[in-house]
């Protein structure tokens, strides 16, 4: 063998154990060289695309109704003290003057405090599965105690510790959520989601007009703790429930085969370039708030999100706002019930829309707008 000879074989080695040497480094990474599964790769596109629908259709009849209902839960269990004050929590607990907005604005300080360390450890742990329902029992039992309060000082702390862990919830579930879905997927899931705070609006006027009607003084208890334990009580059977329902994230979903399992993967990766959650060795803390804080988007939405939610506080004064009307209670919770239900055909329509034409930004400002118009025209009416 010549010299020359030798040099090329030993290059062609070296170059051939550099080559294992990076395989070998990345075998730990999912997908490291952007090389889809062999189970996917074999699918004609026709196939791929049974494949797909199936595969979410199968994910929407799992996710979708517990995480509403777990929603309007939330909702429920947040705003009820709305009804409450008209089922008699001001006069029982001697609240005079601000007292009563304080109670309700508490609740938001636990709230933004809990928010991003929650989906941060959310995504650290990474057992969805358990981790939203354990809170939800835990936002049922301070829920249900607000039964108790006795005292303005009292419902306070419960209301602060209540927004502390209902925080948990619902950013969690849009995190949740982009875990299993594409970009063109989630509009529609997110509006079907948020539809659940909707629903609670129309089911919390109607729950309090039945307790208000049939339960004053039952026990010895007023309407507005009956309110609180029933609503309360609810909540921690739902989430008790929602343990053997909700999936966690595809990579570890045991009702999914291997074959969906890798499909939903790839699906992600294909549409933003990386799975979400891998495992919890590869998930830090600051990571993911490092690439959120370093995207402009997110201080915009910040600033569009607080706008709407401290123009939306209304609706914890809307019992009271409808009882101007000069209606009677039953009629005045009852009539709280129907803008809810528009709103919930107005945002899945917006939603499906949106998805269907792959535009966004006039159909997150254009609902804005409009609200900017009703805002004002209930300002001005007398």
């Amino acid at each position: 063998m010549s010299p020359r000879n030798s040099d090329i074989e030993a290059g062609d080695i070296d170059k051939e154990n550099i080559n294992n040497v990076e395989v070998i480094a990345n075998a730990d990474k999912p997908n490291a060289q952007k090389e889809a599964p062999a189970s996917v790769a074999t699918l004609t596109p026709e196939e791929r695309t049974k494949a797909e629908k199936a595969l979410v259709r199968k994910i929407d009849i799992r996710l979708l109704p517990m995480i509403i209902l777990m929603y309007i839960l939330n909702y429920l269990d947040r705003n009820n003290i709305a009804s409450a004050r008209l089922a008699g929590l001001e006069e029982d607990l001697g609240l005079v003057g601000n007292q009563f907005a304080t109670c309700v604005s508490i609740l938001f300080v636990g709230y933004l405090l809990m928010q991003i360390p929650s989906n941060l450890m959310l995504n650290k742990f990474g057992k969805p599965a358990l981790y939203l329902p354990a809170s939800m029992v835990l936002w049922g039992i301070i829920s249900t105690a607000t039964a108790a309060a006795s005292s303005y000082a009292g419902l306070v702390v419960i209301r602060f510790f209540l927004g502390f862990v209902e925080a948990a919830y619902f950013p969690g579930c849009l995190y949740f959520l982009s875990a299993w879905y594409t970009r063109k997927e989630l509009g529609f899931r997110t509006a079907a989601l948020y539809s659940g705070s909707l629903l609670s609006g129309a089911f919390s006027g109607l729950i309090a007009a039945g307790i208000t009607r049939n339960m004053d003084n039952v026990l010895g208890l007023r309407a507005w703790r009956w309110l609180f334990i029933i609503e309360g009580a609810i909540t921690i059977v739902v989430a008790i429930a929602a343990v053997f329902v909700l999936p966690n994230f595809p990579r570890t979903t045991s009702w999914l085969t291997e074959e969906e399992k890798e499909l939903a993967v790839w699906r992600l990766e294909e549409d933003i370039g990386e799975d979400d959650w891998v495992d919890s060795e590869q998930q830090t803390f600051l990571h993911g708030a490092k690439l959120a804080f370093a995207d402009i988007k997110t201080w915009v939405l910040m600033l569009m999100i607080l706008c709407i939610v401290s123009s939306a506080s209304v609706t914890n004064f809307f019992p009271t706002v409808v009882q101007t009307l000069n209606y009677g209670k039953i009629e005045t919770l009852l009539l709280t019930a129907p803008p809810y239900c528009l709103a919930v055909f107005c945002a899945f329509a917006n939603a499906w829309h949106a998805d269907r034409t792959g535009e966004r930004y006039f159909h997150v400002t254009l609902p804005l707008y409009l609200s900017v118009v009703a805002f004002i025209i209930a300002a001005t009416t007398t």
